[in-house]
């Protein structure tokens, strides 16, 4: 048995800390590129400790999808975060109030329902910064490019609590992309958002700053970076299976494994001790037909982890595979 097998028992999420370091380069060289900043989602990973590494090595600032990220970042020490999500109850607000003593932070508003909500509970005299998130294609949050968004900026104009300073897009339906060419064709439609709305705003005297995009899909694949200030890749400090199978990364950039213990083998099935607890259910968020069960196992490609419950994983299977109880598995999640 190896030192991991010897030293970790099972089931184990393993960091491969060196791949995760060329990771988190290869956004800086990739952002450097485009003459941007880049400002990384923490919310793959919630962690102090990589968000420090991320700013070490040339990010500008941080992103989290909630408060409760932000707060853990701002204990932390972080000072430049932005909260990509439409944050409106007064509870939020004033947790995020608490913060702004020692960081910049940065809220999202999608529509003049949200931002007069938070505008209500906001001293004139401090104003919070937000930026207008524009829908790009995924059609979850986020107004419409350009009319709405314009409409949006000079209504915030009018709210004293508010400074409106940028715009921010994320491109999530190149989850579903089944070709490389069409996360190029997301990547640009998810620019054009931003740049076009930008220049509407500015147009009508509306000054906008800050112009942020950014998947982990389409990071690599701006072809026009005219106008846009900043991208926001998350997963890319790691990657996975399903970036893999969408063909934006390699095998061997994945950064993270599982380790685990085969605990039962049945003439039509092999239990592992990799359940839901440790693969998580969903496949992608967006779909993704190239994603095969719940990770890959790198000895046994050719096995399928077809179902999960809490505690155990399922490879359905005909006849002997070569697997006995208490080999040890890798899987790509």
């Amino acid at each position: 048995m190896n030192l991991i097998q010897e030293q970790v028992d099972t089931p184990a999420l393993l960091l491969h800390k060196s791949q995760l370091v060329n990771n988190i380069d290869n956004i800086a060289e990739v952002a450097a590129s485009y003459g941007v900043h880049f400002r990384p989602h923490i919310k793959t990973h919630k962690s102090k400790d990589i968000a420090r590494l991320q700013i070490n090595r040339g990010a500008t600032g941080l992103t989290a999808a909630k408060v409760g990220e932000a707060e853990m970042l701002v204990e932390a020490g972080f000072t430049d975060i932005l909260i990509a999500y439409p944050i409106s109850h007064p509870l939020k607000v004033k947790r995020i109030q608490k913060l702004r003593d020692r960081a910049r932070i940065i809220v999202a508003v999608d529509s003049v329902e949200q931002a007069t909500k938070i505008n209500n509970e906001l001293d004139p005299e401090n104003p919070l910064e937000v930026w207008i998130k524009v829908n790009s294609g995924l059609n979850r949050c986020g107004v419409e490019p350009r009319e709405e968004v314009l409409e949006l900026a000079t209504a915030i104009g009018d709210m004293k609590g508010l400074i409106l300073t940028g715009l921010l897009t994320h491109a999530g339906q190149a989850y579903g992309a089944d070709s490389i060419t069409k996360i190029k064709q997301i990547a640009d439609q998810e620019v054009s958002a931003i740049r076009e709305s930008a220049r509407l705003c500015e147009e009508n005297g509306i000054p906008i700053q800050h112009r942020s995009v950014g998947s982990t899909p389409t990071f690599q694949f701006y072809e026009n970076m005219e106008g846009i200030t900043e991208i926001r890749p998350g997963n890319a400090a790691f990657f996975d299976m399903v970036q893999v199978g969408l063909g934006v990364a390699a095998q061997t950039q994945c950064a993270l494994t599982v380790k685990t213990s085969v605990v039962s083998v049945k003439q039509d099935r092999i239990v592992i001790d990799a359940g839901s607890k440790t693969l998580a259910m969903d496949k992608g968020a967006h779909g993704n037909d190239s994603i095969q069960g719940h990770g890959l196992i790198l000895e046994h490609p050719e096995l399928v982890i077809g179902s999960l419950s809490e505690e155990h994983g399922i490879i359905q299977v005909a006849g002997d595979k070569g697997v006995q109880i208490g080999d040890i598995l890798t899987i790509i999640p």
